[in-house]
């Protein structure tokens, strides 16, 4: 494995970690979803930036497609990210950056 490869698997362990530490200490009943969102996003942001939600490129188009994405993605995770955690990352990412009706 080369550098970067290695970097990149611990980036994933650490995102994992952190995705299954924040699933377990949030309380979808009381919290915002769109903070709880972004809480559940941070995860995401070892692989990627935000850069990819406000390119004029992005192939996003509409607020179901959005949701999808997110949970084309969450499959990702161990464990899987649960439909709540779905509902909250699109709002996140609706309401900071795709801003759909």
């Amino acid at each position: 494995m080369n550098a970067l490869t290695i970097r990149r698997v611990a980036g994933l362990i650490v995102a994992l970690i952190g995705l299954v530490t924040v699933t377990a200490c949030s309380n979808s009943d009381q919290e915002d979803p769109v903070v709880r969102g972004e809480r559940i996003h941070a995860v995401c942001m070892p692989c990627h930036g935000t850069s990819v939600y406000v390119s004029p490129q992005r192939e996003i188009k509409t607020l179901p497609a959005l949701r999808q994405e997110v949970a084309r993605w969450g499959d990702y995770y161990n464990p899987a990210l649960s439909e709540q955690d779905i509902d909250d990352i699109t709002a996140y990412l609706n309401t900071n950056f795709y801003k759909f009706k």
